[in-house]
C-alpha cells in the first residue's frame, strides 16, 4: 500500500507543477499581450534619447488591441479594439508594415492629413517650422574608445512635446525631402538619429504605418548595458550596466 500510495503521490505533485508552470505562463502571455511587453535598443536610430543596450517597457493598452499585440501577429481579427490615439511626439514600437512582422521603435510626428517635410535638415509640419534649438553635443564612444562629437538639437513639436534629435550630417540623404501628406489611418515616423534612422522618410523601406500596426508606446528604460559583456560572464555585469538609465521615462 505504501508504494502505491508514493506513486499516487508523486504523480499528484507532477500534475500539480505542470499545472503551476502552465499558469504561470498563461499569465505571462496575459500580461504581455495586455499591460507591457519587454522590448531591446538593437541600433542607433533613436539616439540619443535611447541607446543600443537599452531595455524598456511598451505599455500595450495605450493604443488598444490589434492583431500585433499578440505574438506572431495571428489574425484572429482586424482594426483595433479598445482604441486610444497615439500623440504626436510618443515613441512607438510598430510593426514594419511592409512584412508585419519586423519591430521598428521610432518617434511619432506626422498625424492623418499632416503635410511633413524636411529642408536643410529642420522639420516642417503643414508648412510651418518646429522650433529647433542647438544644445551640447552627444558624445558617443565607439568598441575602441574612441569619442566622437555629435551635434545635437532640441526640438518642439506643435502640441508641445519637446526631445533632442542628432544631425551628424550637413545636408544628409535625409535632410531635404519633398512634402509627406499622411494618409487617413496612418502616422509619419522618425527616428532621433536623423541621419541614421530608417523611417518613414524612405517610402520603400518603412513609409507611412497603419494604425493597426501599432505595438504600443515606449514608457520606461528597465535596464541598460553598455554591451561589452556577454551574457554569460556575470561577474562582469555589474561593471557593464548603465546604472543611471535604469527606471528613465521615455520622452
Amino acid at each position: 500500500m505504501s508504494e502505491k500510495t508514493n506513486t499516487v503521490e508523486q504523480s499528484s505533485g507532477t500534475i500539480e507543477t505542470v499545472k503551476t508552470i502552465g499558469y504561470a505562463l498563461l499569465i505571462a502571455l496575459v500580461i504581455r499581450a495586455l499591460l507591457f511587453q519587454p522590448f531591446s535598443i538593437p541600433s542607433g536610430s533613436m539616439l540619443s534619447t535611447l541607446l543600443i543596450g537599452d531595455y524598456l517597457f511598451v505599455s500595450k493598452y495605450a493604443y488598444g488591441y490589434s492583431k500585433h499585440s499578440l505574438p506572431f501577429s495571428p489574425p484572429l481579427f482586424s482594426g483595433r479594439v479598445f482604441a486610444g490615439e497615439p500623440e504626436r511626439g510618443d515613441v512607438i514600437v510598430f510593426k514594419l508594415p511592409r512584412d508585419g512582422r519586423t519591430d521598428y521603435i521610432k518617434r511619432l510626428i506626422g498625424l492623418p492629413g499632416d503635410k511633413i517635410q524636411m529642408r536643410a535638415g529642420q522639420l516642417f509640419i503643414n508648412g510651418e517650422a518646429v522650433p529647433r534649438e542647438r544644445v551640447e553635443d552627444f558624445l558617443e564612444e565607439d568598441r575602441y574608445g574612441n569619442i566622437s562629437r555629435i551635434p545635437r538639437y532640441r526640438e518642439t513639436l506643435p502640441n508641445g512635446k519637446s526631445y533632442l534629435t542628432l544631425d551628424e550630417l550637413r545636408n544628409g540623404p535625409g535632410d531635404n525631402t519633398g512634402v509627406f501628406t499622411v494618409p487617413a489611418g496612418h502616422y509619419f515616423m522618425m527616428g532621433d538619429n536623423r541621419d541614421n534612422s530608417q523611417d518613414s522618410r524612405i517610402p520603400g523601406a518603412v513609409g507611412y504605418v497603419p494604425f493597426e500596426n501599432l505595438v504600443g508606446r515606449a514608457e520606461f528604460i528597465f535596464y541598460s548595458t553598455d554591451g561589452s559583456a556577454s551574457f554569460w560572464e556575470f561577474w562582469r555585469w555589474p561593471s557593464v550596466t548603465r546604472w543611471g538609465r535604469i527606471g528613465q521615462g521615455v520622452n
